[in-house]
């Protein structure tokens, strides 16, 4: 069963630095593999990987911080939690994945195709061009057929390979029954060739392997940018399901033995050893201890559980064993539930259709009505099928969609350089469309506007004798109001009290003798006072005769006041979703000046709020780090995450906020109005260029090798317009 740490310090104190890309590719043949939500850079991948490597029975291991995952190739006897262990000890929260549950995304692949065949053209289009200086220099006769043939040998093969996803993807369109942009554009490509093979066979004046093989190299690199774009996107389905415990402790005859999640069924009774997460929903049989449910509900504080009580799959054990007969396995779990909902969002998600879709949908009629009705027009006019069939081809490609094509990852290139050098990191192609629809901020409390870990507020109130008793009670735990108060004590060197029979009461605190005097730390109701209304709290008996209450806060994220005041000078609204309890979701609210908020909320029921706001009209972005936000992440019209949070998180969002500060998330709003203000300028100077080129190459003033010219023109001016994004204006 794996242990892991739920908020384990931050080790390496580069890690506030923007990242470093790491070198490190996945192993393909690892036997295991961890999730690594806190690395930051390439200080930490050393530590972890030195951490590993350490190990006797690990034959390699290496961290990739792109996927913020270790892949390590081990022994069979080296086990998940020994691994976990030595991640923990170097200061890093750690959880294991499944590797079988995980693939390399097709997107990613898709990327590296794409920039291999925008090499070749690129590569070829430069020969070519080469031999088509010394036509335009004035060889003639045989020099001039020689080189056009030499042309056609280069081009050919290069095009063949090159254009084969516009060649695919308009097929598939045409035997849909559809038009879509890659259908001109293979028209183009395929009307240049076959007319300058004409023209070489003939031994004409010109041919067009160039401006060919120049449309083929312009339009990839735009479906590279949009590639690259889209290459970070992983499915959080996937994810999640990599996430749950691929083994468990089932009784047997009396004794636990360590099987396959897949293999348990219900009714099985399961053991949960202290830091394991639960690998089935079930009811407690036997022990008492605290669990940590803020994968499910987002809850800071832990909760106690003993015989009777229900528990989730994917709630942390923290203090004592537990065994639970099992009530829903595998796909019937709320973790799979949790899964299900983010599946069905994301797929609803998916079919947002962005600018460059819905021009392509009245721009490819058009661009075959035009070049047919000037084949025709010339034809009939002149009886000349081979000036007719230049002419079409000038019109196919000075219409050819590069301009658009570029229009849309040209900008959200230069937009996602911006904001990655503000701290945030764009994964999704159509984010910033769709964040600049945004009207509505949804985030979630914890580990989102706070950092997730309580910091101890009123140490200094405490007497010396009571810090030091305080210190070794704490020591004696893994609870994270007592991992807070030992922090705040090494923090201020304070030495702890010598104990005797410490001891944990799980669902209570921690107890301990000196001399004769018993020692508590724990639940305010269990030291024999009261916690009103002091928020998040322990109680302290130091057996001084004074019963004494620790205050803790959630600590805010920086800038995470400044950050709702400029949404809402933006116009947007602002709300607060949070599984916390009641009172203190309503003081951190005040505290921060956000004025809508809901408290005690589910993951489902943060899902169903955010697609109710939608219902209503709203164009969310939800904000949020943790498990339990998921759903309601893919959910919502656009998401952020931190770069803290949960992989599966990370991995439904569209955007990953790299910092601590929370400030990127405005400005990231208003940079997609601006870039969303660029794209459309973009169509409107790919349509003016229309506008004048057309007309030209439909009355036979622009040759194919002119139009090809023209067309790269407009590319150009498109991709330099989509820079004036990287300013502030």
């Amino acid at each position: 069963m794996t242990s892991l740490t739920t908020n384990a310090p931050v080790a390496c104190p580069g890690c506030l630095a923007a990242p470093t890309e790491a070198a490190a590719n996945p192993v393909s043949d690892a036997r295991l593999m961890l999730s690594l939500p806190t690395i930051h850079c390439q200080a930490c991948i050393a530590k972890v990987e030195r951490a590993l490597n350490a190990h006797s029975g690990i034959k390699h291991a290496r961290v990739n911080l792109t996927l913020k995952r270790a892949y390590v190739d081990a022994s069979p006897n080296v086990t998940a939690a020994e691994l976990v262990s030595l991640v923990e000890a170097a200061g890093f929260e750690v959880y294991e994945l499944d590797p079988d549950a995980l693939n390399d995304t097709a997107t990613r692949k898709a990327g590296h195709d794409l920039l291999m065949r925008l090499a070749v053209a690129g590569f070829a289009s430069m020969n070519v061009m080469l031999l088509s200086v010394a036509v335009w220099s004035g060889a003639a006769d045989a020099t001039r057929d020689m080189f056009h043939w030499i042309s056609a040998a280069i081009a050919i093969p290069a095009i063949a390979f090159s254009a084969k996803p516009f060649f695919s993807n308009a097929w598939s369109a045409l035997k849909a029954g559809r038009l879509n942009m890659d259908v001109p554009i293979t028209l183009a490509i395929l009307l240049a060739l076959a007319t300058s093979l004409w023209e070489t066979w003939l031994s004409g004046h010109h041919a067009y392997f160039d401006a060919a093989l120049t449309l083929t190299f312009f339009l990839l690199a735009g479906r590279w940018l949009d590639a690259r774009a889209r290459s970070a996107a992983r499915s959080a389905a996937e994810e999640l399901t990599a996430l749950e415990v691929p083994r468990a402790w089932r009784i047997e005859e009396g004794a636990a033995v360590e099987i396959s999640v897949a293999n348990l069924r219900v009714d099985d009774l399961v053991l949960v050893r202290p830091g394991g997460r639960v690998p089935v929903d079930g009811i407690v049989t036997e022990g008492r201890s605290e669990v940590d449910r803020a994968v499910l509900t987002g809850e800071t504080l832990p909760e106690t559980r003993g015989i009777g009580d229900v528990i989730s799959a994917g709630e942390v054990n923290l203090t004592g064993p537990l065994t639970l007969r099992a009530t829903a396995v595998g796909r019937d779990t709320s973790l799979h539930r949790i899964a299900a909902l983010v599946s069905v969002a994301e797929s609803g998600r998916s079919r947002y259709t962005s600018l460059a879709d819905r021009a392509a949908k009245l721009y490819a009629p058009g661009v075959h009505i035009l070049s047919a009705l000037a084949f025709l027009g010339w034809l009939i006019w002149s009886g000349d099928m081979r000036v007719s069939l230049n002419i079409a081809a000038a019109v196919l490609i000075i219409t050819c969609p590069c301009a658009l094509g570029l229009a849309v990852p040209a900008v959200t290139t230069a937009a996602s350089g911006r904001l990655f050098s503000r701290g945030l990191l764009i994964k999704n192609a159509t984010a910033l469309e769709r964040l600049a629809e945004v009207d509505t901020v949804v985030f979630d409390k914890t580990g989102t506007l706070t950092t997730g870990q309580p910091v101890l507020s009123n140490w200094e109130e405490l007497t010396d004798v009571q810090q030091s008793v305080a210190f070794a009670l704490a020591e004696g735990s893994s609870h994270p109001l007592s991992r807070a108060i030992a922090k705040t004590a090494k923090s201020k060197s304070c030495r702890p009290a010598v104990l005797r029979e410490l001891l944990e009461r799980p669902g209570f605190g921690t107890q301990g003798h000196i001399n004769k005097n018993v020692v508590r730390l724990g639940r305010p109701e269990w030291i024999g006072t009261s916690a009103g209304d002091d928020g998040i709290c322990a109680a302290l008996d130091a057996g001084d005769g004074v019963l004494t209450t620790l205050k803790f806060e959630d600590q805010e994220r920086p800038g995470a006041a400044e950050t709702i005041a400029a949404l809402e000078r933006l116009g947007t609204r602002v709300l607060l979703l949070s599984g916390d309890r009641h009172h203190s979701v309503a003081r951190f609210s005040s505290r921060i000046g956000v004025t809508e908020w809901h408290a005690d909320m589910l993951p489902d029921e943060k899902a169903a709020f955010v697609a109710d706001l939608t219902e209503k009209g709203c164009r969310v972005l939800m904000v949020g780090d943790g498990l339990n936000d998921t759903a309601a992440l893919a959910t919502a019209h656009v998401s952020i995450s931190p770069a803290q949070a949960l992989d599966a998180a990370r991995a439904a969002s569209d955007m990953v906020l790299l910092g601590q500060d929370l400030a990127p998330v405005a400005e990231a709003v208003l940079v997609a109005r601006q870039a969303t203000k660029r794209i459309k300028e973009n169509f409107r100077i790919a349509t003016l260029y229309n506008v004048v080129a057309v007309p030209m190459a439909i009355a036979g003033m622009a040759t194919p090798l002119m139009a090809a010219l023209a067309m790269s023109t407009s590319s150009i001016t498109v991709s330099l317009n989509a820079l004036r994004v990287r300013g502030r204006g």
